[in-house]
């Protein structure tokens, strides 16, 4: 994972907004204004730290909203997104949440995902700390069951430590790991809990397996282990011992307070039917919406760690607007989302970058699993013409799915490759636009078909 942003001392490490634009253009072609939003939001997420006075509680987030047709790269910028930046980051589609009242999950749940994200990027963070140590007293433990030491008599005392050297160092050069040893095993017996929910105690903030850990003490057993399975259970034990959960969920609850953000996916799909609609779904829809608001502006919602307010949680709301427009939403929550980007629709130019540019692109991953296969595989650049041509005309045609629609041709595209390819083992295969044009010309040539297939 790479470092966003950090605090060292009194001044900002890490990537400036220039260099989060750059990350992204690795992955995701255009876009220009939906990425400098984002990398000025984030970055601003670590300004705030530093400021110093009173003004600092009065710097809230700028919510954002992108808005642009699918396939476009609003969800793909969150994904990369939560690859780059060390602040917890959860993304969730509105559509599964459901007004206060229906069946369905509500929108609080967001927020205790992104406490439990934080939460255990805390304590990775603790980990890290003590894994030297832990790694030695696991050690310790392992070398006390092979050979453990008296000190009743001196003389073998004496022997036996130096018998323990030895099997130390056949410890540490990976000698041992066959060996079985018996090691203690601590389980906690938590009680089945009926619970008539379909999101269970966690839609309350309430863990109850922490609640009914603390009554019934837990139990501990015997269990004969190869060396290379025990390890992991002692590292886990002895980092439990090591590291103070509680300090964690305090430092889990300001993270999560502080640095969090919340990718909201989708959100056109609950102004479908826009604000007049009163009856069927547009009433949970609109409700939904209502139940967001407290969010965006600031509310405490309860979870199992503790109570965590939001008022400087970053929000980033996407969606493609095609069924109904950002006027639909309540006037209250285009409100809290006041920072605008129209992402554009994607050209055949924009095809052919998508097709060789970012470090995931298709032709990459198709000639990656073809070598597996012993193939070498290449695509000439007219063949990468006629490819992203055929994929704009298709969108054209049909539904516009974006860049998604690169993924349906190249598969197509590639079928026949792929299906024979334990048989051409050691070729070299050149793509070129007659191979393109013979295999999707048919389609392309037929709408009804295309429809269907692509």
């Amino acid at each position: 994972m790479s470092i966003l942003v950090e605090v060292s001392g009194d001044k900002l490490s890490g990537l400036t907004p220039p260099q989060i634009v750059a990350e992204l253009d690795k992955y995701i072609v255009g876009q220009k204004e939906a990425k400098r939003s984002v990398a000025i939001a984030l970055r601003n997420r670590m300004r705030r730290q530093l400021v110093e006075g009173d003004i600092r509680e009065e710097i809230k987030p700028k919510n954002i909203l992108m808005i642009g047709p699918t396939g476009v790269g609003k969800t793909e910028i969150s994904r990369r997104l939560a690859r780059l930046t060390t602040c917890p980051f959860v993304k969730v589609e509105a559509t599964k949440f459901t007004e206060v009242g229906y069946v369905g999950r509500d929108v609080e749940s967001m927020v205790r995902d992104l406490v439990n994200m934080a939460i255990d990027m805390v304590r990775e963070g603790e980990i890290l700390r003590v894994e030297e140590a832990a790694e030695e007293i696991v050690t310790e433990e392992i070398l006390d069951t092979l050979l453990p030491i008296s000190e009743s008599d001196p003389e073998r005392e004496e022997s036996a430590k130096k018998t323990r050297e030895k099997l130390r160092e056949k410890l540490l050069a990976g000698d041992l790991e066959e060996r079985y040893i018996e090691i203690t095993v601590e389980e906690q017996v938590i009680p089945q809990v009926e619970v008539f929910s379909q999101d269970g105690m966690d839609q309350m903030g309430i863990d109850m397996g922490d609640m009914l850990s603390g009554l019934l003490p837990p139990s501990r057993k015997k269990r004969r282990l190869r060396i290379r399975d025990a390890r992991p259970i002692l590292f886990e034990q002895v980092v439990d011992n090591l590291v103070n959960m509680e300090d964690v969920r305090q430092r889990g609850l300001r993270l999560a307070e502080e640095m969090g953000i919340i990718f909201l996916d989708e959100i056109d799909k609950v102004a479908a039917g826009g604000r007049e609609e009163t009856g069927g779904p547009g009433v949970s829809r609109q409700g939904v919406q209502r139940d967001l608001l407290p969010l965006l502006e600031g509310t405490s919602v309860r979870t199992r760690y503790g109570t965590v307010t939001t008022e400087n949680v970053l929000f980033i709301a996407a969606g493609a607007f095609n069924m109904s427009k950002p006027s639909d939403l309540i006037p209250e929550l285009q409100g809290r989302l006041p920072i605008r980007v129209e992402l554009h629709s994607l050209t055949a130019a924009d095809f052919e970058r998508i097709l060789c540019e970012p470090k995931d692109a298709l032709t990459k991953q198709y000639q990656a699993l073809l070598t597996v296969e012993g193939i070498g595989l290449k695509f000439d650049e007219e063949a990468i013409d006629e490819i992203a041509h055929i994929a704009y005309e298709l969108n054209q045609t049909t539904e516009n799915i974006g860049a998604r629609r690169l993924a349906t041709v190249m598969a197509k595209l590639m079928e026949e490759i792929s299906f024979k390819a334990d048989s051409r083992k050691g070729e070299k295969i050149v793509i070129d636009r007659d191979y393109v044009t013979e295999r999707l010309a048919g389609i392309v040539e037929d709408p009804n078909l295309s429809r269907y297939i692509l």
